[in-house]
């Protein structure tokens, strides 16, 4: 980890010189970009069987170059990463956003690779449908990295009466999951030897369509949202339920509409947030390979308990409808999910020194699937460009098959470094 730093720190000195120079010629271009260093290493023994990690769930390097400007009414914005994952040892380039923006009157247009957040939940998403990375999340990168950018066309319009969001997605991009390589996960068909994936095919019928509509209404921050497309999830369909010889990934098609609400009360934010999921592909709930439909509803409260010291509560629930179908259809010795999903949370955060320490912990425990999720992290500003941070991921449950009771062999901690310029 030092030599990392330190090469981080020379190579930081050199691009921030470069960065200076540019900010100093005449033009509209910005430029900025940071390198990242981070390692995660797993506190238990247990290893994923013929996984290329070993010990860690986590080695790499980042350098994030970000480029933005503008002329003629036309903006565009470009974020791109060089990563070297030191474990696989091998090198990728990964485009995290980039797009061309124009407005015309009332509606400003952009292009190309976005990355959109919809909804108030801390971490628990109803109406944000749009792909997750939960590798990331459970071994510790910087929480941006838990959104996944989707490459379409957003419409925005802005109107005395309402504002409003439009979204049109020709390609399907699906949530990506904890790698097998690098977690131990549930999965009851890992040993059928023919394991396939289907992805919904590009084209105009399967476009997949989001649109929010939102407004001040009697104090509250309104939304109102409806998306059409598909389940970021997989769910799995066998050859031969007796003796398959091949698992095949898809995803089923989904609709899902919802509301969210948020404003001030008692020196705090109250938030709150429902929709349902409309599983179109078996809406009668007898196909046990595709999701039921689903009531998903949230309730949170966010109050600065003194200075530079900040808690927040929530409620997350999820309610399956037609669970006697789903029950009856289901094949023998298969896990079985309960009716309702309950999910409490807490989140603590603390501030110290000026704001150069930031002390904070965030515990979920669902007393239904009965699992948990603890995360405490620290971090430290040594300077306005150089920042380090540790912190750990600890995950386990009665059952495991339910969401963090199937990682709980990956309790792993983390340490990073990162140098802006």
């Amino acid at each position: 980890m030092r030599r990392r730093l330190a090469i981080l720190l020379f190579l930081g000195a050199s691009i921030r010189g470069a960065a200076r120079a540019d900010e100093a010629a005449p033009g509209a271009l910005s430029f900025h970009g940071f390198l990242l260093a981070e390692t995660a290493g797993r506190i238990t023994a247990q290893r994923p069987p013929g996984g290329d990690g070993g010990d860690y769930v986590l080695g790499e390097e980042r350098l994030r170059l970000e480029l933005a400007g503008g002329a003629g009414g036309a903006q565009f914005l470009a974020k791109g990463e060089l990563v070297h994952d030191s474990i696989g040892e091998q090198f990728a380039v990964d485009l995290r956003e980039a797009y061309v923006a124009h407005a015309v009157g009332p509606v400003d247009f952009r292009l190309g690779r976005l990355i959109v957040t919809w909804g108030v939940g801390d971490l628990f998403f109803i109406n944000d449908v749009f792909p997750k990375d939960w590798e990331s999340f459970f071994s510790g990168r910087p929480l941006e990295y838990l959104k996944v950018a989707v490459d379409g066309l957003q419409a925005r319009f802005s109107t005395p009466l309402a504002h409003a969001e439009l979204l049109a997605i020709p390609s399907f991009t699906a949530d990506t999951l904890p790698s097998p390589s690098r977690f131990s996960s549930f999965f009851p068909y890992a040993g059928v030897p023919g394991q396939r994936q289907e992805l919904p095919q590009s084209r105009f019928s399967n476009t997949e369509v989001a649109a929010r509509v939102y407004r001040e209404l009697a104090g509250f921050d309104v939304s109102l949202y409806a998306y059409r497309g598909y389940w970021r999830t997989p769910s799995v369909r066998l050859d031969d339920p007796v003796a398959p010889t091949v698992a095949t990934r898809f995803f089923p098609a989904l609709s899902t509409y919802g509301v969210s609400m948020q404003r001030n009360l008692f020196a705090g934010t109250l938030s709150a947030e429902a929709g349902y999921y409309d599983s179109r592909d078996d809406r009668a709930g007898r196909d046990p390979t595709v999701p039921n439909s689903q009531w998903r509803f949230l309730a949170g409260y966010q109050r600065e308990l003194s200075p530079d010291f900040t808690a927040g509560l929530q409620l997350y629930g999820e309610l399956m409808s037609t669970y006697g179908a789903y029950r009856s259809s289901l094949p023998a010795g298969a896990p079985i999910e309960d009716e309702f999903r309950g999910v409490l949370s807490l989140r603590l955060t603390r501030l110290l020194d000026y704001q150069a320490w930031r002390l904070s912990l965030f515990v979920a425990y669902s007393p239904t699937d009965e699992d948990y999720l603890v995360q405490p992290e620290v971090s430290y500003k040594v300077t306005d460009a150089l920042s380090v941070r540790a912190g750990a991921n600890v995950l386990g449950g009665r059952h495991p098959w339910t969401f963090f009771g199937q990682f709980g062999r990956n309790d792993n901690v983390f340490v990073a470094g990162r140098l802006d310029f």
